[in-house]
């Protein structure tokens, strides 16, 4: 290792602790009945809902909204504090969560639009997507929801391990109507469009309500993708009128003068309906026995929008500030991780892929080279907190940004300059201490480009 600088002995131990790290980057209640399944494969069931704010459930300090299932999770089994996304939209970390890898390494580093050469672009099947491992251990495998992983066939759910698969491929989808954000109509079961039937939101709850029904034996893998709080911004129990019907209209992300502004009450109502569908999952899991042998997740995929409440953190989706990627993340599984629980562990999406794997015992093939690894053994306290070193980037024509977090900093790259945060005492990325500690900047520096040249060149831009 080479001498480090001249600095403080603050400064001295932290820098020797992300130059080591960095030598190494490669290499409660009762719940339910009880179940006749007990000491069986787990059944999993991971919840990821869509732009939602950091601060925007009530167990993570939302004052003006009520997430009492969520929070349920939250008493029941163990919240983290320091959980982030693997992109700051929302085609990254769904590539991360199906790989367990950076999905700068496949190369889809941006949300996929509708333009011609993202409609060319998708996940390659490679035989070891988290749920085509699940299948090899004797896994049903279903995905309610959004996609956003290639617009042709063979990027499609199916392709990569899923038995059923009922929801859209785009970015975003109407709530109500067959509207897109990108492209044409494209809600599925399995390969075949359909047309939808009632609010989205309830739609993808049912769909997960009956998966869990038909699958009584299990094991199963569910991932419930809901759309909300994506926008557009429709609430519940509004529907469109019939000449909105008949009015081929844009999906809007922000208010213009031709539509009255949605409100953050209208997001609320989104956010607290999806809240009711987690309910009824728990509920469905209870009714059938099934609870105490099933680890379930709940997470998001990026920073809140402009209707979220990301607080204590700063900036939003899109952006590699805290507020865009790091996000709420909730495990809960009786009898195997504690209940009420928080832990500051660091964790990233792709963590999860590596710890479901993990939990339900399946072995993947010797060729696969996870990024993530299982933090279920740091949850329920049989290891301790580990320091982290993550990465991200995005590398687009109106913005240029890239960071790193080891330990308590984290470099953020931004327009060229390079800001400087102890996020144990600074959440909120208020005091940027590049100037009293540039030793730490030109090692998280280094450690930057070495990533960047082990995961490649930006693409997907």
């Amino acid at each position: 290792m080479e001498a480090l600088p001249q600095v403080n002995e603050n400064s001295r131990c932290c820098l020797a602790a992300i130059l080591l790290f960095g030598s190494s980057l490669w290499t409660s209640d009762l719940i339910g009945q009880g179940s006749s399944r007990q000491g069986a494969k787990p059944d999993v069931v991971l919840i990821l809902m869509d732009d939602l704010g950091y601060g925007d459930l009530g167990s993570y300090g939302a004052p003006d909204v009520r997430t009492p299932n969520i929070d349920r999770l939250a008493r029941e089994g163990v919240r983290l504090t320091d959980a982030y996304a693997n992109g700051a939209v929302c085609t990254p970390t769904r590539t991360a969560l199906i790989t367990g890898r950076y999905q700068q390494r496949v190369g889809l580093e941006w949300a996929l639009g509708a333009t011609p050469g993202d409609l060319e672009l998708g996940l390659a099947v490679t035989g070891t997507s988290l749920p085509a491992l699940l299948k090899t251990n004797g896994y049903a495998t279903g995905l309610i929801g959004k996609w956003h992983l290639g617009w042709k066939p063979e990027f499609w759910p199916n392709a990569h391990g899923f038995d059923e698969f009922y929801g859209f491929l785009s970015g975003a989808h109407d709530y109500y109507t067959a509207s897109t954000a990108d492209g044409p109509p494209d809600l599925y079961e399995n390969s075949t469009r359909v047309e939808p039937s009632g609010y989205l939101t309830d739609e993808i709850t049912r769909r997960a309500v009956s998966f869990i029904g038909r699958h009584p034996d299990g094991p199963f893998f569910l991932e419930v993708a809901y759309n909300a709080v994506h926008w557009p911004f429709e609430p519940p129990d509004r529907p469109p009128t019939e000449a909105e019907r008949l009015t081929p209209r844009p999906l809007r992300q922000m208010p213009d003068d031709s539509v009255a502004p949605p409100t953050r009450q209208d997001y609320v109502r989104m956010l607290e309906r999806a809240d009711r569908g987690v309910g009824e999952i728990l509920a469905t899991l209870d009714g059938m026995g099934l609870a105490r042998n099933t680890l379930v997740i709940f997470t998001n995929d990026n920073g809140g929008e402009w209707l979220s409440r990301n607080a204590p953190l700063y900036h939003r989706k899109a952006t590699l500030w805290e507020g865009g990627i790091r996000v709420p993340l909730i495990l809960r599984w009786p009898g195997h991780l504690p209940a009420g629980k928080t832990s500051g562990q660091v964790a990233m999406t792709m963590d999860l892929t590596a710890s479901v794997l993990a939990a339900t015992g399946t072995r993947p093939p010797e060729s696969y080279r996870p990024d993530g690894i299982d933090i279920l053994p740091i949850l329920r306290g049989d290891a301790p907190i580990r320091e982290r070193q993550l990465f991200w980037r995005i590398a687009r024509p109106g913005r240029q940004q890239r960071a790193v977090r080891s330990g308590q900093w984290k470099l953020l790259v931004d327009g060229g300059q390079y800001l400087l945060f102890d996020l144990s005492n600074d959440a909120g990325e208020r005091t940027d201490l590049a100037a009293q500690h540039p030793d730490i900047v030109v090692a998280l520096k280094g450690l930057l480009a070495r990533w960047e040249t082990d995961v490649g060149p930006a693409r997907n831009r």
